[in-house]
């Protein structure tokens, strides 16, 4: 992987951001921007852990999918009080997957405000997610393709971003948001994955506070270097194509892969694993054509 820094700023306006970031869908780097919030304080394990201790969450962890479960199904249940204090207190690698503020900890939304940066906030759900210091979410990108304002919380954070158009490097599965499943982001195999060698993005580490711009369609793989939390705010789709898009992948696309999930099990998920890798080649050999010509 080709990483490079991504920007970053200790302040940004609204003309600024929108003229260098958003109308390009460049990535940013925003640190403390949480900072100002009045109630910053209150963004912390133990504040959640006496809200919402009592409530009965879903876990997911570090190991692929099992193909004859939906990939939404968590591995175990646990109250958050005992989640919490489980990554307080070990290494672990288990994770909360999209925790809707609005409908699980509504108190939580008088202790921030929106930063007015000029695009149209999806207020309906902002979402938290956990992890213990080993837990990473697989590479992807959000099927809803909105704008991303994700801040991080408690621990530290390592992020790696990669614009769409790296899509053909990083073994994307077809029918599907994410890549392969046995790509080792922290110590990757080019001999295994040589067309992961050309992919060009960034590597963010992520403190308290911070707020990262990740744009439309961005992939991202996620490792929490400690236990913490995070909140993303999402925008609308901000153009008509954008939105026919969105909708292809949310209607189309993913229910026809939850089907053929669903009839084939895991002959589906090894076929499409397959021709993820088959799809990188084709695409570094093209590379390589185009540079020797």
């Amino acid at each position: 992987m080709l990483l490079s820094e991504v920007d970053t700023v200790e302040n940004i306006s609204k003309e600024e951001f929108l003229a260098k970031y958003f109308r390009p869908q460049r990535p940013v780097l925003i640190k403390g921007l949480a900072k100002s919030w009045e109630a910053f304080d209150k963004w912390n394990l133990d504040y959640i852990f006496e809200q919402a201790g009592e409530q009965v969450v879903g876990l997911y962890d570090n190991k692929p999918a099992d193909p004859n479960k939906a990939t939404d199904e968590p591995v175990e249940f646990m109250k958050m009080r005992d989640y919490i204090k489980l990554i307080q207190s070990q290494p672990s690698d288990l994770r909360i997957f999209f925790y809707i503020i609005t409908d699980k900890l509504p108190a939580l939304l008088q202790n921030f405000s929106y930063p007015d940066l000029g695009f149209k906030y999806f207020k309906r759900i902002p979402t938290l997610f956990f992890g213990g210091s080993e837990a990473r979410v697989l590479m992807h990108y959000d099927v809803d393709l909105g704008d991303l304002l994700h801040f991080q919380f408690e621990g530290k954070k390592r992020v790696l971003l990669f614009a769409p158009d790296q899509a053909p490097y990083l073994y994307k599965v077809p029918l599907s948001v994410h890549t392969v499943y046995h790509i080792d982001y922290e110590n990757p195999d080019y001999t295994s994955f040589p067309a992961l060698a050309h992919a060009q993005g960034y590597e963010i580490f992520m403190e308290h506070g911070d707020a990262l711009f990740m744009p439309s369609g961005y992939w991202h793989f996620n490792r929490y270097l400690e236990a913490g939390f995070s909140v993303t705010l999402r925008s609308f789709p901000s153009s008509p194509k954008r939105l026919l898009k969105m909708l292809r992948e949310v209607f189309v696309i993913r229910y026809t892969d939850k089907i053929m999930r669903k009839l084939f099990k895991g002959d589906w998920v090894s076929y499409k694993q397959k021709k993820a890798f088959r799809e990188s080649e084709q695409a570094l050999k093209r590379k390589m054509e185009r540079n020797a010509s």
